[in-house]
């Protein structure tokens, strides 16, 4: 058994986490592209049967979840430091180790407001905040991509399009960004809009596409190369933006285009689907409607629109339920409503368990997911009294199995033996917490007990 209590306390203390975890993993020799001097771990069993996940060991139970689930699992996996004093300690060098592992990697939300030891003797805001705008920029981060229930929002990064600044405006022919305030990426806009015509093509569902040509100038941009995309498909578009943003702006457009790969729309000649072209603000009600109506689609839109449609997709399901529950009262009945959402065929719960896949520029893609309030989850373990007096569950380490099991099955498509063990391991885990929620350790000693590790 690990010692769980004592990495939380000596991350919790400003101890020395790096020098106890690496007593834990093994050095390996699998390094970031780049990056030949990063400090990488490795553990589990390689038995050359599974291609290994990379972890970002973060902070709270982002790391204590990881570290627990790993060593239950008994996968072969590599481990990248990652909490928030080695990130501030490394100038945040670890992120760029994490952002080029050359494998699929599992990325947990860091702390944002930690305060850390600033190495005089005093404490400051951890540097550079979550880090996560700097880990997709130094990992090429092109889009997210975020299934939830009949809903796929592909969010390109960090595409923020709200110039309005004439004066600013143009495209950078060397690098592909769109020179305004917000310096949008051409290049990030193009790979994220052609991964959304695949996705399209490939599941059959509908396509949306969520931009705002007419008042912000960098989406005239990116309907330009969506545009420019659509042209020798076999797509259908029902609505289209009342200006072809690759008429308009076609001469910022091919300057883009020239920066990209030569066969880049190899094979999009027969790719086929519909897709309809709304301004982004429209999105918002469409998604809704989406939802009620268990449409099956695809929504491409830029940053801030992606990030806002997804929150909205996380937060509306409990409110839509809440609704159906005082219509019903109204009416005289008392309903269980999460019961009826599910015999309705709804799927989705409270935002929980969406998952977030970054898409690289090249290398495999990283998963990502929120932890929400485990900063102060962990602080409960600490103080000894995870359930608060009775108020409280225990910290559910119940999504690290699933996104393990993501990132793997993932990384080893054909992989049935593999697939089928992960699919029993989640089962006894939900045994082990079917009944009264454990806490944290005893269900980790539990879950030891009752999952047998990979390879033995």
């Amino acid at each position: 058994m690990i010692d769980l209590m004592s990495i939380a306390r000596t991350e919790h203390d400003g101890g020395d986490l790096l020098g106890l975890l690496s007593g834990l993993f093994q050095p390996t020799e699998v390094k970031p592209t780049g990056y030949p001097d990063a400090v990488t771990w490795q553990g589990g069993r390689h038995d050359g049967t599974v291609i290994p996940v990379a972890h970002a060991l973060t902070d709270a139970y982002a790391l204590l979840g990881t570290i627990a689930a790993i060593d239950v699992l008994g996968l072969p996996f590599y481990a990248v430091p990652m909490w928030a004093q080695y990130r501030h300690d490394s100038r945040l060098a670890s992120l760029a180790w994490f952002g080029n592992m050359p494998c699929t990697s599992i990325k947990w939300s860091t702390a944002g407001d930690a305060y850390v030891n600033d190495g005089k003797g005093g404490r400051v805001v951890v540097m550079g905040k979550s880090g996560n705008a700097a880990l997709r920029t130094q990992a090429g981060v092109y889009c997210n991509v975020r299934p939830y229930g009949p809903i796929t929002v592909v969010r390109s990064m960090p595409c923020l399009p709200y110039s309005q600044n004439r004066a600013v405006f143009n495209v950078d022919a060397s690098s592909g960004i769109v020179h305004s305030e917000m310096n949008t990426p051409g290049l990030q806009m193009a790979y994220a809009n052609r991964l959304f015509l695949k996705m399209v093509n490939d599941t059959g569902k509908l396509g949306r596409v969520a931009m705002k040509p007419t008042q912000a100038m960098e989406d005239g941009i990116n309907a330009g190369l969506h545009s420019w995309l659509l042209q020798g498909t076999r797509f259908t578009v029902g609505r289209k933006y009342a200006v072809d943003g690759y008429v308009e702006h076609r001469t910022s457009v091919d300057k883009i285009i020239a920066l990209l790969p030569a066969d880049f729309k190899a094979g999009m000649e027969n790719w086929e689907g519909r897709i309809e072209q709304h301004i982004s603000d429209t999105n918002y009600g469409l998604l809704l409607w989406d939802l009620i109506e268990n449409r099956e689609c695809i929504i491409l839109a830029t940053d801030l629109d992606g990030d806002r449609l997804t929150d909205l997709l996380a937060d509306v399901s409990d409110p839509l339920r809440a609704f159906g529950g005082m219509v019903a009262e109204q009416l005289g009945h008392q309903v269980d409503t999460a019961q009826l959402w599910r015999e309705m065929g709804y799927t989705t719960g409270n935002g929980r368990d969406m998952t977030s896949v970054m898409y690289r520029m090249s290398g495999p893609p990283i998963y990502e997911q929120t932890l929400g309030s485990a900063d102060a989850m962990l602080l409960r373990l600490l103080e000894g009294d995870e359930r608060v007096g009775g108020t409280k569950q225990p910290y559910d380490p119940r999504i690290h199995y699933v996104l393990i099991r993501q990132a793997y099955l993932d990384a080893n498509p054909g992989n049935d033996k593999l697939r089928r063990w992960l699919d029993d391991a989640i089962d006894t885990f939900d045994r082990v917490y079917g009944g009264d929620r454990p806490g944290f350790i005893e269900g980790y000693r539990q879950l030891k007990t009752a999952i047998r590790p990979w390879g033995v």
